[in-house]
């Protein structure tokens, strides 16, 4: 065994990313679930470094649940849960009268009283600074120097009149690691007829723009180079063309002009059963067991967004469901709407030298954890999905042996 690996110190991170849109919508009912399954499984796994990131803060109306959103922030800050971790800082974008800079983001960050210094970098004066106290920015986002925050310009989906897609950006120093933190939301599918037509989908290319615009940001020569999570909703979606000829093989599409954007799939027997409706807002399908049986492993082989960009973002086996879109009726937690094709959106990646920092620092592999929240009861349309690992000192420096490290003491 290397000596550089003997008595050094290792802290658990834990990473959660949820699109909340639906708590707003339901604050008296699904938030206090919410945040009860969020904090057990932040007592399940005692992270040193807790990153949430939030996605559609506010719901459809922010104007309106600007309240309710002031609510949640309290919730967690004056929670049992977190009460040990004495150093925090929420940044949340609540500019809503601004179309050309919104984006309904929040990125939270709780650091617990037992890790000792952790540094956050400033973008523009490009240094660390030790992080003390507790800090709430939700004002001029554009003008604080320890965020990066971006929307993305319009014509990278000319398909939607007006959205709030963009990403923070937050670099971290902590057990002499450093590391950037990217809260990401991209594009949707407006129509889930568009998204049948062709393969892949229009909507995949958009949000495959957005997204490599994103990553040669954070990895352009104005910052030092530092690996790098992602995540946040990223709208990824399964191969619509290519999943429903697998679901209903045989069946003749047929399309039905007079009733608007509307597709039907039937069987070709003499019965001609509807196997399949599609509109642009319905997918209409009985047998859900194939999306959350074994997790949705028959589907898993559709989910193939991910896959242009396997050179500069690595992800964990998948072992939940898809994260979309769930019911949001609290009788049945379990179950999918009609709404859009089921998918997993919701996810975490990591570059190349993130995924090694882990592995480094990973004593067995079972101690890295990737998987969904509140399975069993309503979260809203999305279950949010975690990261859980610890990180060992030093695991993220360039001359760091890639053997695995047992001997590191857990803090």
């Amino acid at each position: 065994m290397e000596s550089w690996r003997l008595g050094r110190r290792k802290g658990g991170v834990l990473l959660v990313t949820a699109n909340v849109g639906s708590l707003f919508e339901d604050p008296e009912q699904l938030q206090k679930i919410w945040l009860e399954e969020f904090y057990k499984t932040v007592q399940t796994h005692k992270p040193l470094f807790l990153a949430l990131h939030c996605q559609e803060l506010g719901g459809k109306s922010f104007e309106a649940s600007v309240h309710y959103v002031k609510y949640f922030v309290q919730e967690l800050m004056a929670s049992k849960a977190l009460r040990d971790y004495d150093r925090v800082r929420i940044y949340l974008d609540m500019n809503y009268k601004s179309a050309e800079d919104f984006t309904a983001l929040g990125s939270f960050y709780f650091i617990h009283d037992s890790l000792e210094v952790v540094h956050q970098w400033d973008f523009k004066y490009k240094r660390f600074e030790t992080v003390t106290g507790k800090e709430i920015i939700s004002d001029d986002l554009e003008v604080t120097t320890l965020v990066e925050k971006e929307k993305f310009p319009r014509e990278f989906s000319p398909e939607l009149k007006w959205s709030r897609k963009g990403f923070f950006r937050t670099r971290w120093s902590m057990l002499e690691c450093e590391f950037d933190l990217v809260n990401i939301h991209l594009f949707h599918d407006v129509s889930n007829v568009e998204a049948w037509k062709q393969s892949p989908s229009p909507y995949c290319e958009n949000r495959r723009k957005a997204l490599n615009f994103v990553l040669e940001r954070v990895t352009d020569e104005r910052h030092e180079k530092v690996p790098y999570f992602f995540f946040g909703d990223f709208n990824f979606r399964l191969d619509s063309r290519q999943l429903f000829e697998n679901l209903i093989p045989g069946a003749i599409p047929e399309s039905l002009e007079s009733q608007g954007e509307k597709i039907i799939f039937r069987e070709t027997g003499n019965d001609r059963k509807v196997l399949l409706e599609v509109e642009k807002k319905l997918f209409n399908y009985d047998d859900q067991k194939v999306f959350l049986e074994n997790n949705g492993s028959a589907v898993l082989e559709f989910d193939k967004e991910a896959l242009h960009f396997e050179d500069r973002l690595k992800e964990r086996d998948i072992s939940f469901p898809p994260s979309y879109p769930y019911s949001e009726d609290c009788h049945h937690p379990k179950y999918y709407m009609n709404t859009r094709v089921p998918a997993w959106c919701d996810r975490i990646f990591m570059s190349p030298s993130a995924k090694e920092m882990l592995e480094k620092s990973a004593s067995e592999d079972k101690s890295i954890v990737y998987d969904n929240i509140g399975p069993n009861v309503c979260m809203g349309d999305h279950k949010p999905v975690f990261l859980s690992f610890q990180l060992c000192e030093g695991a993220g420096k360039r001359n760091a042996i890639e053997h695995k490290c047992p001997c590191c003491v857990v803090l």
